[in-house]
């Protein structure tokens, strides 16, 4: 019989016991001064560098050089490199050396959460963790939204490192009991200057309250944070800021060949589709301030083919389409996609050619991280910046205060193209694109109007009506907002005077100049008569008469007038019954009454109403005070349902009965003098919402630890039973008393459980299915007969028989 080779799993604990001491005092020996070369030269763990070894990461960057020995040593990082620069493994390598070296297990709980500003880099992060953690035993998790809540719950639990978003994560603090994160060793927040800024405000200061203090804190991005106060929110201590390209002359990578043009608003979308046309054999990424125009611009170039593939990227889309067109377009050779700012940050998309960048960015670190898509780990690189005459000035003195430089660019204009009339025809034969372009229009307005640098972004100098031309629009649509000059001014106008701003629509009676000039020409087109038309947002001339604020007379002898039949279009009201038109003389239950007065006869006729001539009456008293109209067959038939006279009848009111028996309603309002007597409403209303705050807050801390007792109390006696199991328990199986978890490139390990990436159906069917058949197997005694526990149940039920 031959003998097995593979050594005792005891022996193999005790081996780990000793190589973890020994890593420890490699890392505490480490020289910070040190340069070194390679991942082999750092005191790292078998697993670490064996992943690191088998994806192929062999030299260390700058930042990886002077970050992860800091990081293996537990400092607070503040981490700042260029875009491309290899940051990822900065924090990762930390991560799993930290939590390998405390010998962490799946009862340890959530050891390292990594926040991501976005569900695209959350992904990304996630799958260069998988490469090189493949060879360890921890689990851990992608929580990016997209999956039922109840789905994630099942498996958060288990997870040693989770790579989230700000939001969802948050969402699982608040509403997920049985997720700990006491034990919490390392926190990461990568783009940090993003996370931190006023968007994520709120949310990253709650998910710090759940965290515990003592922990250490790692900050990476290529623009980082420096401010006091976000430090302070989250308590690091003596932080070790790394800068490696601080003294550097460019912000950028010196492989960067960056430009910019100076083109007109409306010759935009002009000047992109020649740009295009003339690089067919390039990986282009092209950059807009808003969704709308994303849609706007695919679709219309998708409809006239350019000759390249086109995609689009926005954050209004779906989590599955949003990783299809990704993935899609990293493994593409020549391709366009048109995005937001949604993908600008942290992404690497292989050989990426060209970022041109259409709309101006906000501010001088969104242009360094959309630029930062290509020209990655030294390769070269290509960037256009799209500026308007007014934008040009402002816009290069913020770049070069952040060391950007940029070389100014003309277009030949001979091999620019002209698509407004292209753009034109087809708004005109499809109206949902015509939609689109209005939205576009609109959101591309408002996007200059929010931003703060008015230096830059100068929304009244802008040719607004020229620029809906050039989108194929008859015209600018109204914008529903007004600030400051602008809006004053408009409030201040006469009422004959039609609104002089571009934003602003024009009156939907009002002829435009043009109309006269084109008439005098000659005989005009449907196109003309379309691109006349200067407000779109009003239907017909019916509807602008209907909202119109001039008030039809209503007297009878006006009926036969007209200017009245004018006024009142095609709509006109048929009968109107008036309680003041009513005269009634009263028998029994009913009244007989007189018809209300109609437009088309006298006043004081007394006719019948309705095609079967039904006299009007009234009914008093047959349920309320309030008098019921019959006027007709079918108001009569109304009397016999009571189902229907239910909303003529009053509502009823719930009562309670004190001790002494007395009826009192439900909600009974208290006294008047009484309540007055308390102070202020607002003050008491203020003071009834803080009190239930507190209530609710001290019942919800309650509820949290009796749960988390519970909780720690069943580990306790399962720690306790695998200790008494001896050598035939599961405590073989791992290290440090826990249980050992399936490996990252196992299907059906715990490894990325809540991922769409991971984890196909046919593998969570083929889970499940293994899991009710070991339940029936259990219930059936085929499986666990040889546990003490088991054992001892049915020695007891058989000694029961036996005493029968």
């Amino acid at each position: 019989m031959p003998v097995s080779t593979t050594p005792h799993p005891k022996s193999l604990k005790r081996k780990r016991a000793e190589d973890l001491g020994a890593l420890d005092k490699r890392v505490n020996e480490i020289d910070l001064k040190e340069d070194l070369d390679a991942f082999a030269q750092l005191p790292l763990s078998q697993p670490t560098a064996a992943g690191l070894d088998s994806s192929h990461f062999k030299i260390l960057t700058e930042i990886q050089r002077q970050a992860i020995p800091r990081g293996l040593q537990g400092f607070d990082i503040l981490g700042a490199a260029k875009t491309g620069s290899g940051k990822t493994l900065a924090f990762l390598v930390p991560v799993l050396e930290i939590l390998y070296r405390k010998a962490w297990t799946e009862h340890d709980g959530l050891g390292a959460l990594i926040l991501s500003p976005t569900r695209e880099l959350a992904i990304q992060i996630f799958e260069v963790l998988r490469k090189i953690g493949r060879y360890h035993t921890f689990s851990a998790g992608l929580v990016i939204g997209g999956k039922s809540l109840q789905e994630e719950r099942e498996r958060l639990g288990r997870m040693n490192i989770l790579v989230c978003t700000p939001g969802r994560i948050l969402q699982h603090m608040d509403q997920t009991s049985t997720f700990e994160i006491d034990n919490l060793q390392t926190l990461v927040l990568d783009e940090a200057d993003r996370i931190m800024d006023m968007g994520f405000q709120s949310t990253v200061d709650a998910i710090v309250e759940h965290l515990p203090k003592k922990r250490q804190t790692l900050l990476y991005s290529a623009t980082q944070t420096k401010k006091v106060s976000d430090l302070a929110r989250l308590s690091l201590k003596d932080p070790e800021y790394i800068s490696v390209h601080e003294t550097a002359g460019s912000a950028t990578p010196s492989t960067l060949q960056q430009n910019y043009i100076v083109t007109p608003l409306p010759e935009k979308l002009d000047t992109l589709w020649s740009f295009l046309r003339s690089n067919l054999k390039s990986k282009i990424l092209v950059f807009f301030s808003s969704g709308k125009q994303v849609r706007f611009v695919y679709e219309s170039f998708r409809h006239m083919q350019p000759g390249i593939s086109l995609m689009h990227l926005h954050g209004r889309q779906k989590q599955g389409a949003r990783l299809d067109i990704t993935s899609k377009f990293a493994t593409s050779k020549y391709s366009c996609l048109f995005a937001t700012d949604v993908i600008a940050r942290g992404l690497d998309f292989p050989a990426v050619d060209w970022v041109i960048q259409l709309d101006c960015p906000e501010d001088a670190d969104t242009y360094i991280h959309r630029v930062g898509r290509t020209a990655r780990y030294e390769r070269d690189g290509k960037a256009v910046l799209f500026l308007e005459p007014t934008e040009e000035e402002g816009m290069i003195k913020r770049l070069e205060q952040k060391k950007v430089t940029l070389e100014k660019i003309h277009v030949r204009q001979k091999k620019q193209q002209s698509i407004q009339s292209q753009l034109q025809n087809m708004c005109f034969k499809d109206p949902e694109l015509k939609y689109l372009g209005q939205k576009a229009f609109i959101s591309y307005v408002r996007s200059v109007h929010i931003q703060k640098d008015k230096d830059v972004f100068k929304l009244n100098d802008l040719p607004l009506e020229k620029f809906s031309d050039s989108l194929g629009l008859p015209g600018a649509p109204r914008i529903k907002f007004g600030k400051g000059d602008t809006m004053k001014a408009l409030k201040n106008a006469p009422r004959g005077v039609a609104p002089s701003s571009a934003s602003e629509a024009d009156e939907p009676d009002s002829q435009p100049k043009e109309t006269n000039n084109a008439r005098e020409k000659g005989t005009r087109t449907k196109y003309d008569r379309m691109f006349e038309r200067k407000n779109q947002d009003i239907l017909t001339d019916h509807y602008s008469k209907l909202i119109s604020h001039k008030a039809p007379q209503q007297s009878a002898s006006s009926a036969n007038d007209s200017s009245d039949e004018e006024e009142l279009g095609f709509m006109k009201v048929k009968r109107r019954l008036s309680n003041t038109a009513v005269s009634a003389s009263t028998s029994d239950d009913h009244t007989r009454i007189t018809a209300p007065t109609r437009r088309d006869a006298p006043a004081h006729t007394t006719s019948g109403i309705g095609k079967n001539n039904i006299s009007a009456r009234a009914t008093n008293g047959l349920l309320t005070d309030q008098a019921l109209v019959i006027d007709s067959k079918r108001r009569e038939k109304l009397l016999k349902s009571k189902k229907k006279l239910l909303k003529y009848q009053e509502k009823g009111k719930k009562l309670v009965y004190d001790s002494d028996g007395n009826a009192h309603e439900i909600y009974e309002l208290e006294d008047e003098e009484k309540f007055r007597a308390q102070g202020l409403a607002d003050a008491q209303k203020a003071g009834f919402v803080s009190r239930e705050k507190e209530r609710l807050k001290a019942a919800d801390l309650v509820d949290k630890e009796s749960v988390k007792a519970k909780r720690r109390e069943r580990r306790e006696k399962k720690r306790a039973k695998m200790r008494e199991g001896g050598d035939g328990g599961e405590e073989e199986e791992g290290y440090g008393g826990g249980v050992q978890l399936v490996p990252f490139e196992e299907g059906d390990g715990d490894f990325g459980g809540l991922s769409d990436v991971e984890e196909t159906d046919e593998i969570c069917q083929a889970k499940k299915k293994r899991e009710r058949q070991r339940k029936a197997n259990f219930e059936d005694g085929e499986d666990g007969l040889e546990g003490s526990e088991r054992l001892e149940d049915l020695e007891a039920v058989v000694s029961g028989l036996l005493n029968e």
